[in-house]
């Protein structure tokens, strides 16, 4: 297989490498990921190889216990896979040190929780501004920057408000703009409408797929609702650790190669749920002891059916 050619430079479209070509976003390449608990050897993944490219939209479904939330861990850099191949950004993941992988998950990837994993006591444009700090941005530039992508969606009138002076979606909205500050050229979405009702999910999900159109940043989202995966132009199915299905192979559905701008504002929908004084929404606590595990570098403890219970790194470090 080629090399990936180098990450796009200062000025160049994403996905765009040294000649213009264009570079996949992730790759994977016979992938694989074995847990070891109490002596016994846990096989996650079992050699996944899929692409995801500038632009994508991908629904990642499966029963519990598949190894999708697993995959997902791989595919943001908050993991590393046992075998194969994982490329993002253009990056080989087992040549970086702890250091590198966290500036490339600063650099190429936003996170998009369940759980919004905002800071309690923090307002919505510092809880937006959080992962410039570990690029070294000016206090001055951070707030600039977090207060217009609060605007893009939908936000500018709540910079000051604290998640529990917040509904539901404007929480989950301060966290797509948090995901979204550094440009990534990926989105990862866990969820992202599991704690919101319906009304307010199909308007985070527009948002969503608003940015993944306009912006032209690749959006990858776990889900367990089939209707909410019905919406992506790719779906990606997988059982016992491999993927079983994925539209892409079928060339009616392959995701077409475009070349997205990005636009200078974007008018998400409203959100439509009731305000609610805990900020929690519809049977969810805010964002708590979770902090902005997307910015912070860690994410709660957490169980799954896809891996052990382990503390995860996360991608904005």
């Amino acid at each position: 297989m080629t090399e990936p050619a180098a990450p796009a430079r200062d000025g160049e479209p994403p996905g765009a490498g040294s000649a213009g070509e264009r570079v996949a976003a992730i790759e994977a390449v016979d992938v694989s990921r074995t847990y070891q608990l109490d002596g016994v050897s846990v096989e996650a993944l079992r050699g996944v190889s899929l692409t995801v490219q500038p632009g994508d939209y991908v629904a990642l479904v499966g029963p519990s216990g598949s190894g999708k939330s697993t995959l997902m861990h791989l595919l943001g850099g908050l993991d590393r896979p046992t075998g194969g191949r994982l490329v993002i950004g253009g990056r080989d993941v087992n040549t970086l040190s702890p250091p590198e992988m966290a500036a490339l998950r600063n650099e190429t990837i936003g996170f998009v929780f369940q759980a919004f994993h905002l800071l309690p006591r923090t307002s919505a444009v510092e809880n937006v501004a959080l992962p410039l700090v570990y690029r070294g941005v000016s206090a001055r530039q951070r707030r600039e920057r977090a207060a217009a992508m609060l605007g893009r969606v939908g936000l500018g009138h709540r910079l000051d408000h604290r998640p529990n002076q917040m509904s539901g979606g404007e929480q989950q909205r301060v966290a797509i703009a948090r995901a979204l500050v550094t440009e990534p050229t990926v989105l990862l979405a866990d969820e992202p409408t599991g704690n919101l009702d319906s009304v307010t999910g199909a308007a985070v999900l527009e948002l969503l797929e608003r940015l993944n159109a306009e912006s032209g940043v690749a959006l990858v989202m776990v889900t367990h609702d089939q209707e909410v995966a019905a919406r992506a132009a790719r779906r990606i199915t997988m059982r016992d650790g491999v993927v079983v299905a994925d539209s892409a192979t079928d060339a009616h559905d392959r995701p077409l190669s475009v070349d997205h701008g990005r636009p200078e504002t974007l008018v998400p929908a409203p959100s439509a749920e009731p305000r609610s004084v805990s900020g929690s929404g519809p049977g969810h606590p805010s964002g708590g002891s979770g902090g902005a595990a997307g910015a912070t570098g860690r994410l709660p403890r957490e169980v799954d059916a896809d891996g052990p219970g382990v503390d995860r790194p996360a991608g904005a470090a």
